[in-house]
């Protein structure tokens, strides 16, 4: 049984800075989804038939979506999913859909539909030459997985698609040089934005893009190494992009290298602001994590790798800590012995997702 470490739950937290609500998170390795009050109590929980690829969220309706991983066909790559679930708040299924191959992100958009990413395999060697940069012959099991974003309706039906090889000029984002083959190109995120174009970034070639939803083309992009890899790119009420910048780019880690949260101007691709820790290595996950702008204008962090969720003000103040005390306790493949958590979600006591249904 792992050491279980004794500065687990909520570390600090000061009420009249703090945004109040309930925080969900659910800790990879294990199958449950949990909400917590802002002293760290589990105030509800879901069960869950399987590990999750990678989280789960509450939609406005109070019910749970995630993504359960499945068997079939598991190319045995980083956060597989494949069975999308929604449960009521009671845990009954209420939909679900299977694609195989889904992966990392899903989103529920306003009208109805999911937005969701998802790997398709690729064996023919014509077409595999097509897919620019990595190690050469690190391919995975004489496969390379590219990533395609797939709509489906309510029904089940697939009602849009982009797929990176049609629809996206691979030779402008090449793999990095350093990186195996196996993926083109590793995508973490899919994130629809308030006028439907949606946001994806891929981890492997250190890019970060928005697609016009109509079009299908690229209309932005940010391709910068500095920030280390990425993930939870997402775009802002006021138009800024925020992300959680990992800092563990083979080419920029080191001892004195750590995590950020960057909000930018899309327009100039400038930061407006950002979080880091002091000394920067105090703040540090080099995979997972994210981020979350709060109602209050404070942001909520995962800092994933430590399963350590906080709150911190725009002047970088930390006003509310929590380590998550769920920690693997079986000989998990990937996770045995961590509180590893992909990403939280803070929600307001009288939020659509929360009214009403906690005493």
């Amino acid at each position: 049984m792992p050491a279980i470490d004794p500065r687990s739950g909520v570390l600090q937290h000061n009420p009249h800075k703090s945004t109040q609500g309930y925080t969900l998170f659910t800790p990879l390795g294990l199958y449950n989804t949990y909400l917590i009050d802002m002293e760290g109590t589990v105030v509800h929980k879901w069960d869950l038939p399987n590990d999750v690829g990678n989280y789960a969220y509450l939609l406005e309706n109070g019910n749970l979506l995630a993504a359960i991983r499945t068997p079939d066909e598991n190319p045995q790559l980083p956060a597989n999913g494949g069975h999308l679930i929604e449960f009521d708040w009671d845990g009954n299924i209420v939909w679900e859909y299977i694609d195989h191959l889904q992966h990392h992100d899903f989103r529920r958009k306003p009208n109805g539909n999911t937005v969701y990413a998802a790997w398709k395999k690729i064996t023919d060697p014509d077409i595999m030459k097509l897919v620019p940069g990595g190690i050469e012959g690190t391919e995975h099991d004489g496969a390379i997985y590219t990533d395609v974003i797939r709509e489906i309706n309510p029904t089940g039906n697939l009602v849009w698609e982009w797929d990176v090889l049609t629809d996206m000029n691979m030779k402008q984002f090449p793999i990095d040089p350093t990186i195996q083959r196996h993926e083109y190109a590793h995508a973490n995120t899919v994130s629809p934005c308030p006028n439907g174009d949606v946001i994806v970034n891929w981890r492997n070639n250190n890019t970060m893009a928005m697609i016009d939803y109509k079009t299908k083309k690229i209309k932005w992009f940010l391709n910068d190494i500095s920030y280390g890899q990425h993930h939870d790119v997402q775009m802002l009420k006021n138009g800024n992009i925020l992300f959680f910048a990992n800092g563990a780019d083979v080419h920029t880690h080191g001892p004195e290298t750590g995590s950020r949260v960057v909000e930018i101007d899309p327009v100039t691709n400038e930061e407006v602001w950002n979080y880091s820790g002091s000394p920067p290595r105090s703040f540090v996950s080099w995979f997972v994590s994210g981020c979350q702008r709060l109602p209050s204008g404070n942001t909520l962090i995962c800092e994933g790798l430590w399963g350590r969720l906080f709150e911190v003000t725009p002047d970088k103040e930390i006003v509310w800590e929590y380590v998550s005390p769920f920690f693997v306790e079986y000989d998990h493949p990937a996770y045995a012995d961590n509180n590893i958590i992909f990403r939280c979600y803070r929600y307001a006591s009288n939020s659509p997702q929360i009214r009403d249904r906690l005493p």
